[in-house]
Formats: C-alpha cells, sequence, structure tokens
C-alpha cells in the first residue's frame, strides 16, 4: 500500500480524496494554486505544497510543477480527481515513467477511451450498441457530410477529443450541416489543440445513463449499478439520481452487461463509467467511457455501501477486488444536487466572491461533500461547484423529500447559489413522476 499520496487537485474532490487516504492510514500531499493557499484542502492535507498562480496552466495543468511535487515530498502516488489532468493520458504515461502510481487507469486505456472514435470502433467489436455513425473521425465538411448522410439526419457533430460539451452542435438537415460542423471544430481546436470531428445519428429525447464500474488488474470486473444523469443543462449535469426509475430488471442487467463487457474491451482497470443514451423506445446506445472518478460517486456509494475512492487506491497499489459481482447489492434510492457559486437569473453566470456564512444540512440519510467555509474567498478561476447534496432513502418518493428538505436548511451568503434553482427542479411534477430526459430543463419553466 502506499505510504504517501499527492491529490492532484482542488476543491470537494481533494478533501473527498484526504479523508479517504487518513482513513487508510495514508500520508496525503496537497497542491494549490497561490489564491487557493487558505483553501480546505491545502489545510487538511498532511503537507502542502504551492505550486504556481491562479491560472490553470501554471497551476493544476502544469504537469512539471506536480511532478517536481509529488518527487520533493517523496509522494509514491498520485490520484487525479475528476477535471483538469484526471483524464490526460500524457500525464499519467509521464506518471509510468517517473515510476509513480497513477490512482487509475494506463495512460494507454486513457487514450484509447478518451478517442471517441476508436472507442466507437471497440465497443462494436464488443458487441455493445452503439449509435449509427462515423467510425472514424474526420476534419473535413465534405468528408463529414458523407457520414451525416450515413448516419441519417438530425445528426450530432462533436469533437473526437474532450467533452464537458464543448465542441458539440446538432445539425438537423443538410442545409445547416456546414455551419454547424465548422462551428463545432472551431471550438474543439480551441478547446483541445484537435480539429477532428465524429459524426453520428443524433438521438432525440433520451435519458443518460452511466454504470459504475471497477476493474483490478488481474481481469477482474464489476459493475455497481446505474445512475441516472439526465438532469443536464448546456450538457452540465445538475441532479443524478441511481438506481433509474425507467429501467426494467431485464433492462438494468443488460446495459450493466454491457458496459461490464465494454471494461473487458479495453483490458481496463479501476474505476471508470460507460455512458450511454437511452431512447423512450427502451434502446440504449454507447456514449463514452470516463477513465475517472465522477462528480456523482457519492450516490453509487449510498446504495452499494462501496467507498469508491479507497478501492481506487486499492487497485491501483495492485490489490485484487475483495468482491464478487454477486456481492454487489443496490439497496434503497439515492440523489445528487450540485449546489454551484452562480446566478440562474443571470444566465448562470459564475459568482466568485467571499462567503460570508455557510452552514450546510446534515442528519440521517444527508451527506454534503463540499470544501466551503465561512469566510472562504472563491476565487473567479475554476469551477463554480461549491458543493454536492447527497441524500439516501428507501425509495424514490422519500429521497425526493429528503433532497428538499436539505436544500431548504442551505444558508450561504455572500456568493449567489443555484439553490432555490435546484429546489423548483426536485418540485416540478414531471421531475416527482420520473419523466425526465436530457431536453428536461429546456422543457420546463427552469431555463
Amino acid at each position: 500500500m502506499f505510504k504517501k499520496v499527492l491529490i492532484a487537485n482542488r476543491g470537494e474532490i481533494a478533501v473527498r480524496i484526504i479523508r479517504a487516504c487518513r482513513e487508510m492510514g495514508i500520508e496525503t500531499v496537497a497542491v494549490c494554486s497561490e489564491p487557493d493557499r487558505n483553501a480546505l484542502h491545502a489545510m487538511l492535507a498532511d503537507h502542502t505544497i504551492c505550486i504556481g498562480p491562479a491560472q490553470s496552466s501554471e497551476s493544476y495543468l502544469n504537469i512539471g510543477r506536480i511532478i517536481s511535487a509529488t518527487i520533493t515530498s517523496g509522494a509514491d502516488a498520485i490520484h487525479p480527481g475528476f477535471g483538469f489532468l484526471s483524464e490526460d493520458s500524457r500525464f499519467a504515461r509521464i506518471c509510468e515513467r517517473c515510476n509513480i502510481a497513477f490512482i487509475g487507469p494506463t495512460s494507454d486505456m486513457i487514450a484509447a477511451s478518451g478517442n471517441k472514435a476508436q472507442a466507437k470502433k471497440t465497443m462494436m467489436d464488443a458487441g455493445v450498441p452503439t449509435i449509427p455513425g462515423s467510425a472514424v473521425a474526420v476534419n473535413t465538411v465534405k468528408e463529414g457530410l458523407e457520414l451525416a448522410d450515413i448516419a441519417t439526419y438530425p445528426v450530432m457533430i462533436k469533437a473526437s477529443l474532450g467533452g464537458g460539451g464543448k465542441g458539440m452542435r446538432v445539425a438537423r438537415s443538410k442545409d445547416v450541416f456546414e455551419q454547424a460542423f465548422l462551428t463545432a471544430q472551431t471550438e474543439a481546436k480551441n478547446a483541445f489543440g484537435d480539429d477532428m470531428m465524429y459524426i453520428e445519428h443524433y438521438v432525440e429525447h433520451p435519458k443518460h445513463i452511466e454504470v459504475q464500474i471497477l476493474a483490478d488488474k488481474y481481469g477482474n470486473v464489476v459493475h455497481l449499478g446505474e445512475r441516472d444523469c439526465s438532469i443536464q443543462r448546456n450538457h452540465q449535469k445538475l441532479i443524478e439520481e441511481t438506481p433509474c426509475a425507467a429501467l426494467s430488471e431485464d433492462l438494468r442487467k443488460e446495459i450493466c452487461e454491457a458496459a461490464v463487457r465494454a471494461a473487458k474491451a479495453v483490458n481496463y482497470e479501476n474505476a471508470g463509467t460507460v455512458e450511454f443514451l437511452l431512447e423512450p423506445s427502451g434502446k440504449f446506445y454507447f456514449m463514452e467511457m470516463n477513465t475517472r472518478i465522477q462528480v456523482e460517486h457519492p450516490i453509487t456509494e449510498w446504495v452499494t455501501g462501496i467507498d469508491l475512492i479507497k478501492e481506487q487506491i486499492r487497485i491501483a497499489a495492485g490489490e485484487p477486488l475483495s468482491f464478487t459481482q454477486d456481492d454487489i447489492k443496490i439497496t434503497g434510492h439515492s440523489i445528487e444536487v450540485r449546489i454551484n457559486a452562480e446566478d440562474p437569473d443571470h444566465k448562470f453566470r459564475p459568482c466568485p466572491g467571499k462567503i460570508e456564512m455557510a452552514y450546510l444540512p446534515g442528519g440521517k440519510g444527508v451527506r454534503v461533500d463540499s470544501a466551503v467555509y465561512s469566510g472562504l474567498e472563491i476565487p473567479p478561476y475554476y469551477d463554480s461547484m461549491l458543493a454536492k447534496l447527497s441524500v439516501w432513502a428507501k425509495d424514490r418518493a422519500e429521497a425526493i423529500r429528503k433532497a428538499r428538505t436539505a436544500l431548504g436548511e442551505v444558508i450561504i451568503t455572500g456568493v449567489k447559489t443555484n439553490v432555490d434553482y435546484q429546489y423548483g427542479i426536485l418540485s416540478e411534477p414531471d421531475f416527482v413522476e420520473g419523466k425526465t430526459d436530457i431536453d428536461f430543463i429546456e422543457k420546463h419553466s427552469h431555463k
């Protein structure tokens, strides 16, 4: 087992990893930018190293400085969290060459899974249902038009590399394809440094379903059930829940088994998620594979009782899974709500500033993952998420009531938040009845 782990991240996920390491008897090293010197993760870790100024490129995305901090501190492993360098195959490869354990999949796995075109071909070969579309990426309008005709309109044009909703456009006909393609391609080039694009049939009004998987270094792969991540705004998730209320037991089994096949097809190891789009008809299609821990991992921990961060660390240290698929039982229902420093009344613009007072709820079945405290200065340079509020109850109806109750207790002053907005979503009759898909926000009053 590792003696010292460096956390190459910030915010609530860094705090989450520090706690898991402490419970395992592992020393922790935090890295921070200059504005984050007083951040909670920087204060909780056993050791803290400032690695640069506010800009992510000079701090949390600066591979050289992070590797230097790891070597200087004597850490023998790096946990990347999510975002930043977590899905950067180059970073993982440098860790491997420096004999530093990367708590995640290998660099080759990240590269193979991160390339959407390559991943789709792999899934097709493994018998995992895929969306009709190109098996290769293209970078010209002419090539894109040819593939769009094969996929059939409407089509989704998206970056072959990257994610987070960047480099994505929908073309509903050939007449608008060129403009949509060039716009998405320019955005992809600016965001990811790559202009290769991927064309596929646009699945309308689907649910966004992801399956959590764990895989060790010895070929053992299990799934921990699915999560419904359909409540999104601009491709960014707002609310997640597990299990998905729309799945029959047969369909759940089919999707989860497809996720395991997908993981085995790339010889995957560590924690990851396989993401699918589920049509109202019950057909589902592979979308992508995320090679990191997810923001919404707490709800899976609620219903399975398995600590995913600790499992990541054990797998990276070479330990085999201590349980089989038959050992995993899904119990109850869990919902997670993301609390962001943003102003829903003004196009969700980020709202950095000083938190005057912060009170976050507790009680039976309530969990808050956060790095905020009264007096903390929220910098304008990073993601606006302040906290993840998750709840567990015996069924979905009770979980919704518990989530609303907990949200109603949140007090954060000094910066604007989306707490009231999220409460409104949880109170929508269609949400309560489970009538949700990725277009839910557009179709309701929460815009």
